[in-house]
């Protein structure tokens, strides 16, 4: 065993830590960050250009040479990738939580170790070292090396241990948690222990209530009432309201249930002070809860105004007049009723093609689909092009992906490049 502790302590000087140290480490610390993840994973960014801004919470990786430090190079590196996306400031900074590693060359080390182990258990099982090592030997290297490699898990939990995230309250706008030393588990993920920790300081909910938006309604839009759902789904990943994990998909529940008990209304559509369509104190469809500028989430005495002003205006339907007496010459006509497709009727199919201005795409989606849906078999296929330079079409690629997974179309709609 002393003679088989040297040959590891060989293999692991000659190891190369550009061609194999660091790259076996970034794959350990990536792969047990997203082993059982419940948030997308960017590891190890190159810049602020290559993480997507997306209204999504999302878990980023900060590189083993950037240790994390209480000094200004690391947390104005951070802050400055949490602000911005290039040269643009981000829309959603508060769905970034960075995970950084603490200062100390123990995962390294422990890397090291273990791929030292793993070219040893090659070399014996090739005969590379010789007949000296029997089968023992060999079980005793293969105990070592898996040894080895649940050690190097550990400590990517131990080393791994601050998350940073945009803090408007803070000194220079970021939040650190320190989470201590952790120990890989077959009940844990590295994800839901930050998930957790975030939680822990209020920093992060599964939902939200109608109470908690009344009281943090902005006060530039009191006297309006009226809410835009872009606005909405923006203040939960911008620092203005807690974080939520899925503000779409979350607002999107929620609105449903808030406009059906008469806590909010739905307004879309907005035209000369008022609204084309209106939802309150009534059931509307999980669709209708649009993420789109012309959608509003409006207040309840809002909704109950715009509601009896409607009432108010629309006009009282003429009383039916009683029906002359038809003549015995004359046949009586009766209205036929719209005809409706039966089992074995002949069917038509319309289809609309072309190109639509970006401009009225939202028109299109409020005036034209609702049309569609009064038919059957409704299908809509899309077809977006768009000319960029090629120094940044690799990042709009990867943010076109994120989007298109955290709308659930990564499967159906497909990204091509030329």
């Amino acid at each position: 065993l002393a003679t088989l502790k040297k040959v590891v302590n060989d293999r692991r000087a000659s190891l190369d830590e550009e061609t194999e140290i660091k790259p076996a480490a970034a794959r350990l610390v990536e792969g047990e960050f997203k082993r059982g993840a419940t948030l997308p994973v960017v590891a190890f960014p190159e810049d602020g250009a290559a993480i997507p801004d997306t209204p999504r919470l999302k878990l980023l990786l900060v590189d083993q040479e950037t240790e994390w430090r209480d000094d200004d190079r690391t947390s104005h590196l951070i802050g400055v990738w949490t602000r911005n996306r290039g040269a643009s400031p981000r829309l959603y900074p508060g769905s970034l939580v960075w995970c950084a590693k603490k200062p100390g060359r123990e995962l390294r080390e422990k890397v090291e170790l273990w791929l030292a182990w793993q070219r040893v258990e090659h070399e014996v099982a090739d005969g590379v070292l010789g007949t000296e090592f029997d089968k023992t030997n060999r079980t005793d290297v293969r105990i070592k090396v898996q040894e080895a490699e649940e050690v190097a898990r550990d400590e990517v939990w131990a080393s791994y241990r601050y998350v940073v995230l945009a803090e408007a309250e803070a000194a220079n706008g970021l939040k650190v948690i320190n989470l201590g030393a952790g120990h890989a588990s077959a009940s844990e993920t590295l994800c839901g222990r930050v998930v957790a920790a975030l939680k822990a300081e209020a920093l992060l909910n599964d939902s939200v209530g109608a109470g908690y938006i009344d009281r943090h309604w902005p006060p530039a839009l009191k006297n309006a009432g009226a809410w835009p759902l872009t606005g909405l789904r923006r203040s939960f990943l911008d620092g203005s309201l807690t974080r939520l994990v899925d503000p779409e998909a979350v607002l999107r529940r929620k609105i449903v249930e808030f406009v059906e008990s008469g806590d909010f209304g739905l307004a879309s559509g907005a035209v000369n002070g008022g609204y084309e369509r209106l939802w309150f104190a009534e059931s509307v469809g999980a669709e209708e809860v649009a993420f789109e500028a012309s959608v509003f989430l409006l207040t309840k005495a809002k909704a109950e105004e715009l509601r009896a002003t409607r009432q108010q205006v629309a006009r009282p339907e003429p009383a039916p007049r009683p029906d002359p007496k038809p003549s015995e010459t004359e046949p009586t006509s009766q209205p036929e009723p719209d005809p409706m497709p039966g089992v074995g009727e002949r069917t038509a199919t319309l289809r609309l093609s072309g190109s639509i201005p970006p401009e009225i795409w939202n028109r299109l989606g409020t005036k034209v689909l609702p049309k569609l849906r009064s038919g059957n078999e409704l299908n809509i296929d899309i077809g977006f092009s768009v000319r960029v330079g090629a120094a940044s079409a690799g990042a709009m690629e990867t943010e076109l992906k994120q989007i298109l997974d955290d709308l659930g179309l990564g499967d159906r709609v497909r990204l091509d490049r030329s």
